[in-house]
């Protein structure tokens, strides 16, 4: 249950992150904060693993294009 939260959570990033081009993230930003649904009912938000674990955001460029 908690690899598809996270896998869940990750989806949302990369989706995040891949909209909003013009605010690219250089290596050692911190990601902004942002939440999604969660499996279990309500939000997850980024922030909720801050300090408790560590969070890869990984993002495929060509994951949503035609190419």
């Amino acid at each position: 249950m908690f690899l598809r939260m996270l896998k869940t959570l990750l989806a949302g990033a990369a989706l995040l992150l891949a909209s909003q081009a013009s605010y690219a993230l250089q290596v050692g930003d911190k990601a902004p904060d942002f939440s999604l649904p969660s499996t279990k009912g309500g939000n997850v938000r980024l922030s909720d693993f801050a300090g408790k674990q560590s969070v890869i955001i990984f993002t495929y460029i060509g994951a949503f294009t035609k190419t």
